[in-house]
């Protein structure tokens, strides 16, 4: 071999070495990334002047679209989200509820938007027994889960602040697809799938399933991955409220279609329960944590327990416990189990129960339930009072403009697409969230005529040093006040970045089903992704965790965070979903 020969050898053997020194953790099976760690499968999505993030690519697309025709962030919001209606709607819908925190420049504040509905005026709790007969719970799916879908009315309120284009011109392609048509993406197929067959399941408790099948079946089954659905009764009922606004949905033509099929089916809900409905501007609540600014929303949501995880958190230097340890996960863990105890206790509807936050998020406090947690174990005996919270169906995005405004979305028809019951004619579920109430008339979230039930649903917002950092959400039931902690212990602790923040392998906490126990179930049940390797697993087991294999319920995360120095966004939709991040 002569000299040249050897030194090109040597060159490509250490060019050689050093790619592969830059493959961190690549997955088995997979391919190799040669920038950025292994367990994250794409880079952020960056652009400077707008972004969008949702759990389908061709909402996302449509997002973009509405910002590149001169709409505000509110209105590329509004545009992906009816998007979504039709082509997530396992996850959410006009038949559901929505909440909001937006970051508006011109006036350099945050504003939240509460858009729940409420139960039935006319049914009182001991009508509602009298309905559940021997059951002493709420069931999962029917007439006596529906309340109010305040989705149109937020929309409209939220355009009336912040918007920019007419609303025909924002619904126009959410339209255009429900009558020509899309392609089914992959996880949503899988979900339709399975929610239909657990509407099969409960149609002992849903008075009337044929709409159903009308509207989202295909030759009697759910559409496949790839496969083109079309929802032309959901077109003309969007296009109803193009025309017509928010009245056609409340007080006007849809408002008595509702009515008559509410009627017909022996529902309690009534045309002057969709009249009365308005939103709620609140202000969000935050709480520091190492220099950011962490905001939620006030109940009737749980977007307070991330507060107070995360209070208890602070005291403990993650860091070097390292990301994925057993002492990281161990307490995190434990202050999730702490502050869903006071969820438990003090989460309810704020116009009839007045919730401590204040408290719940002092120092002090924190102080106290910190506590209670041993590093060497599981604590046994935490107090019970678990809220009953199931695997929710959701949809969270979020949008930014070239003028600043930042939107974090969050829209839902809670459990499995909702309650079964699709209105004669008009292409959308109704809710569920009912379910939630609770029936013992000594608890805070009791069922009650005209009441929000507790809700799951929780958009986030992150500022820092006084500008807007991030607007976030992770979907999935009582994953998300956990998933919004582990997203921000990600970053601000062990540094990810905003992609890598959400596909890093989560950790979810399950508490036991009998939200009004009076003894103790244990420690519930902890569940981990793969990535979370056996000797951490062995190391929490052997701390008294009790862990079970995952059922997939990691949640859906989706995310635009500022850049503090350039003013780009950063966007991430991670890999759990089919959603994908554009920028431009």
């Amino acid at each position: 071999m002569n000299r040249f020969a050897a030194v090109l050898l040597g060159l490509t053997l250490m060019t050689t070495t050093a790619i592969a020194d830059q493959v961190p953790n690549a997955a088995p099976g997979g391919g190799d990334r040669y920038a950025g760690p292994g367990f994250a499968p794409r880079a952020p999505v960056i652009g400077r002047h707008g972004m969008a993030a949702t759990a389908q690519p061709l909402a996302t697309q449509v997002a973009i679209d509405v910002l590149k025709a001169g709409g505000s962030a509110i209105d590329a919001a509004i545009a992906a989200n009816a998007a979504l209606g039709l082509m997530e709607p396992v996850g959410c819908g006009i038949g559901g509820d929505i909440y909001a925190i937006v970051w508006d420049p011109k006036t350099g504040k945050l504003y939240g938007f509460n858009g729940s509905g409420r139960s039935p005026a006319g049914r009182s709790l001991e009508d509602l027994r009298r309905k559940l007969g021997t059951r002493t719970d709420m069931p999962t799916h029917g007439s006596l889960t529906v309340t109010v879908p305040g989705t149109v009315d937020g929309w409209y309120a939220l355009h009336q602040r912040f918007g920019k284009l007419p609303m025909n011109k924002v619904l126009e392609p959410a339209i255009r697809y429900a009558d020509e048509g899309f392609p089914v993406s992959q996880l949503i197929a899988e979900y339709w799938k399975r929610n239909f067959r657990a509407f099969e399941r409960n149609a002992a408790d849903i008075e009337e399933i044929e709409n159903a099948r009308k509207t989202y079946l295909v030759d009697g089954r759910a559409p496949a991955h790839g496969e083109i659905f079309r929802n032309p009764d959901l077109a003309r009922t969007y296009r109803a409220i193009a025309r017509h606004g928010r009245d056609a949905f409340y007080k006007g033509e849809l408002a008595r279609a509702m009515d008559a099929y509410f009627r017909r089916i022996g529902a309690d809900m009534r045309l002057s329960d969709l009249a009365a409905h308005k939103g709620e501007w609140v202000d969000p609540v935050s709480v520091r944590y190492r220099g950011y600014d962490v905001y939620e929303l006030p109940p009737n949501t749980q977007g307070v327990a991330a507060l107070q995880m995360l209070k208890v958190l602070e005291a403990y230097d993650l860091k070097a416990m390292g990301r994925g340890s057993a002492d990281a996960l161990h307490v995190m863990v434990e202050a999730k189990r702490l502050a869903f105890e006071d969820l438990a206790k003090f989460y309810a509807d704020t116009a009839t129960y007045n919730a401590p936050i204040a408290e719940l998020i002092s120092d002090e406090y924190a102080a106290r339930r910190r506590a209670l947690i041993d590093m060497k174990r599981a604590n046994p005996d935490i107090k019970p009072g678990e809220i009953k919270l199931r695997q929710g169906d959701t949809t969270y995005l979020a949008t930014a403009d070239s003028a600043g405004m930042m939107v974090s979305l969050i829209q839902s028809n809670y459990r499995g697409m909702g309650s079964g019951l699709v209105p004669d004619g008009l292409g959308f579920m109704l809710q569920d969230r009912g379910e939630l109430f609770a029936l013992d008339p000594s608890h805070p979230n009791v069922y009650a005529p005209a009441k929000r039930p507790f809700q799951t649903i929780i958009p986030a917002f992150v500022m820092k040093g006084g500008k807007p950092f991030m607007s976030f959400g992770v979907m999935g039931g009582d994953l998300q006040p956990q998933g919004h902690v582990q997203i921000l212990v990600n970053m601000i602790d062990f540094g990810l970045n905003v992609q890598e923040a959400g596909d890093a392998a989560r950790f979810r906490h399950v508490s036991s089903d009998d939200w009004m126990r009076k003894s103790s179930a244990g420690v519930g049940k902890l569940q981990l992704e793969t990535g979370i390797g056996p000797d951490v697993r062995r190391e929490l087991e052997r701390r008294g965790h009790d862990i079970e294999p995952g059922d997939g319920g990691f949640g859906g995360y989706q995310a635009i965070m500022r850049d503090p120095v350039t003013g780009a966004y950063w966007g991430a939709s991670e890999m759990r979903k089919d959603g994908a991040a554009i920028g431009y």
